[in-house]
Order: C-alpha cells, then sequence, then structure tokens
C-alpha cells in the first residue's frame, strides 16, 4: 500500500459533512465531500485510526477502479482486468457484497457471482489456483457497485459495516443505525461535557453513543478488522492496531455529567438495559420508566434533550395524522424545559407544525429509507442560539427520584 491512498467513507444521505469534519479530526487529507460519502487520502495509519475511532462512517473503502460494464459479458471482463493477484493469495477467503442502483440487472446477487467468478479465473491464471469463498467472515471484503453501466469494485478494510457496534443485543422496532444516532449527536454539538437525556429512548442507542462520547471510547475498540488479515499489508496493519487500540484505553475518562433515558414501553426499558449492559455503560447511563409528554424532574439544570420520536403512519390522510399530530404538541409542552436545548429527529412531515416552536436549526438527514429532518431547540427561556449550539446548522444541499427500569431476562442477540 502507498504512503498514503485514496479512500471512500461512506455515510447516510444528509450526513456526508459531518463525517467530512470527523475524518479532519482524525488526520485524514485532501477531504471531499461526494454523495453517500467522503472521499479522502490517508497511511495506513491514518486509515487505521479511522476504523478505530470514526463514529459516522458506515465504511471505509479503497476504490479499485471504475469500470464501463455493459451485459453479463462486461461485468465479468471489468473484474477480471484488476489484479486481483495484489489484493489475494490462494489461501485468502473472499466475499463479494453487490449493491445496484438503475441497473439492467435485477438482482445484486448476479452482479456478485459474475465479480466471484472473474475474480476466481483470473487468480487460476496468474497462480494456478484460486482461493474460497467465506461470506460468513472473510480475509478480503469486495465491494461492488453497479450504476447503470458503471462498475465501481472496491476493498472493505473494516469487513462488517461499522454501525456493528457490538453492543445491539436487543433491538426494538426500526431502531437508528449506531452511526446515524452518533451523526444526530455530532449535528446537535453534543460532546460529552453536558447532561444529556432522551425522553423515548427505544433500545437506548443515542444515549449510549452519547455515553461512548462522554467516556472518550473508540467506537471500533472491541471489534477486528479485515485489513488485519489482507495478505500483503495484514501484519503491519495488526501491530499498528494494538498500539492504537493500547492509547484508545489509555485515554478513556469517567463520565462526569449525567446521562438519562426514559420509555414508557417496559419493553423497550428491557431492551436498553441490556444494550447499555452489552456496552459497558451501565454506570454512565440511567433508564427509568416515563411519559414524554409528561417527564420526570431531570437531573441537572441544563442540558441536551435529544430525542427520535415515533414517525406514525406518513401515508395516511389528515384522519390518521389526527393522533400523531396531538402527540407532538404534547411533546412541544412538555419538552421546553427551562435550561434544555431539544434536538429532534423526525420523520414525520407533520411534527414541525404540530410541535408549535420555531425552530433555531434544521438539516435533512435519512434513516434509511425515510427522509427526515433534524430540528434544533434554542433552550427555554433563551433569546441566542447557546455554546454548545454554535450557530443555526444546514446542511449543504447535498431524573430525581424515579423508579428503576424492572431486571432484565435471557433473550435473543441480535443478528
Amino acid at each position: 500500500m502507498a504512503e498514503r491512498i485514496a479512500l471512500f467513507a461512506t455515510t447516510a444521505r444528509g450526513t456526508e459533512d459531518l463525517l467530512a469534519d470527523e475524518l479532519k479530526e482524525l488526520g485524514a487529507r485532501r477531504i471531499r465531500q461526494d454523495r453517500g460519502g467522503v472521499r479522502f487520502m490517508a497511511s495506513l495509519d491514518e486509515a487505521l485510526m479511522v476504523c478505530l475511532w470514526s463514529r459516522i462512517a458506515m465504511r471505509i473503502l479503497y476504490p479499485l477502479g471504475t469500470f464501463e460494464a455493459h451485459g453479463a459479458e462486461g461485468l465479468y471482463e471489468a473484474a477480471a482486468s484488476v489484479p486481483w493477484e495484489e489484493h489475494l493469495t490462494p489461501t485468502t477467503t473472499f466475499a463479494v457484497d453487490a449493491t445496484l442502483k438503475d441497473s439492467e440487472h435485477s438482482h445484486s446477487g448476479f452482479v456478485a457471482l459474475k465479480v466471484k467468478d472473474a475474480i476466481v479465473d483470473r487468480m487460476r491464471t496468474k497462480v494456478g489456483t484460486r482461493p474460497d469463498v467465506n461470506t460468513k467472515n472473510p480475509d478480503v471484503s469486495v465491494v461492488a457497485h453497479l450504476s447503470r453501466e458503471t462498475l465501481s469494485l472496491s476493498l472493505d478494510l473494516c469487513g462488517d459495516a461499522l454501525n456493528r457496534r457490538g453492543y445491539r443485543v436487543r433491538p426494538t422496532v426500526a431502531p437508528l443505525k449506531e452511526t446515524l444516532a452518533a451523526a444526530v449527536l455530532r449535528a446537535a454539538h453534543y460532546t460529552g461535557e453536558e447532561a444529556l437525556v432522551d425522553p423515548m429512548c427505544g433500545s437506548g442507542t443515542l444515549l449510549i453513543e452519547g455515553g461512548m462520547m462522554a467516556r472518550r471510547r473508540a467506537p471500533g475498540l472491541n471489534r477486528d478488522f479485515a485489513v488485519e488479515r489482507w495478505p500483503v499489508i495484514g501484519p503491519r496493519a495488526k501491530e499498528l492496531l494494538v498500539d492504537l487500540r493500547a492509547d484508545a484505553r489509555r485515554n478513556e475518562r469517567k463520565v462526569e455529567v449525567p446521562i438519562w433515558g426514559f420509555d414508557k414501553d417496559p419493553e423497550a426499558l428491557e431492551a436498553a438495559q441490556r444494550n447499555v449492559q452489552a456496552a459497558r455503560l451501565s454506570e454512565e447511563i440511567i433508564l427509568a420508566e416515563a411519559d414524554a409528554t409528561d417527564l420526570p424532574h431531570l437531573p441537572a439544570a441544563s442540558g441536551l434533550l435529544l430525542t427520535n420520536p415515533p414517525y406514525g403512519d406518513r401515508l395516511t390522510g389528515s384522519g390518521g395524522q389526527k393522533g400523531m399530530k396531538s402527540f407532538y404538541y404534547k411533546l412541544g409542552e412538555s419538552l421546553r424545559v427551562p435550561g434544555w436545548r431539544v434536538w429532534v429527529l423526525s420523520g414525520n412531515p407533520a411534527f414541525e407544525s404540530a410541535f408549535h416552536t420555531r425552530p433555531s436549526a434544521r438539516r435533512e438527514m435519512w434513516n434509511g429509507p425515510i427522509e427526515c429532518t433534524l430540528l434544533g431547540y434554542r433552550a427555554a427561556g433563551s433569546s441566542h442560539l447557546d455554546e454548545n449550539s454554535e450557530a443555526p446548522l444546514r446542511a449543504p444541499k447535498q431524573p430525581a427520584n424515579v423508579a428503576p427500569v424492572r431486571p432484565q431476562h435471557e433473550g435473543e442477540e441480535d443478528s
């Protein structure tokens, strides 16, 4: 691998600028935002820092090339032109993950199969034998993206997507991805230096990501990366990561601010409790049963109220939305607590008017296929954005005395 190479970090739409800022902090160079990701240059140790520390990136890709690929034969020929013998050996396992956009092909599995065939055939020709496919835990993860007739091929430095932090052992319905939760926290200017409350915490993802930020814990600390098993640079990557992980552990700190989560659903609280324990943040995060429209006393005089309320059925008529609007109105009454600024990620267009408070900041973000709006509100009684809010944010185009949760029970793990 060259001293400094071109890489591409993928991210949720609407968070590209947040990721670009994060990459700059992690030492990346020549950063350029693109749709759905950020291009940058990094040396091996800088790239590993990104793998270990990025809270927002989904994947860190090493691009191998972009090709015109017409039909099945074009796919095969394009993939066969890549010097795979420089990245694989006969004993290296690999897998191909394919995605499609506006393609003549209807199945991503077919595209992955043609790329796989091209790889093994070239390896047979160049080195006399072929590597094996391992779809569960490959040494080398090949990423193929076909947009119309343009095929992009990359290697994934991380293997599993970076949102798989390892703590989500009990999900709830439609939880936020960990990386999107971290992006929301960054957009809300949360640094871990102030109290954090999620009044509708669900499975606890916002709280856990906030807890890791307050703890200064690297999100990739307890996982392995595929690059450690790459034939050429794997041994050096593994050696560097030993030191990087040791530094990350030494730099963790005690959390000095309260982090609280509420939910009125006992099953959601149970899931959150399990996830908090899996994240090793049980001492930092307090959970309690409460209704967001009637919050108990908050644990500090000021802080950040951050939540992702239910979206309801976005496609129903005004009659079906009536209940959601009433709920959002009650939230607007309950969450306007003096000293506490409020940020809400909403996937329902009715939220903003029903909340009946004018936001001071907004940005569009995508929660999977759902276009959402992140809305920021000044602390009640404040005529200006506080020091944590900085300035109105718009993405460029593009408790005292509360009852604890009931004890958790054993349940199935998230796949």
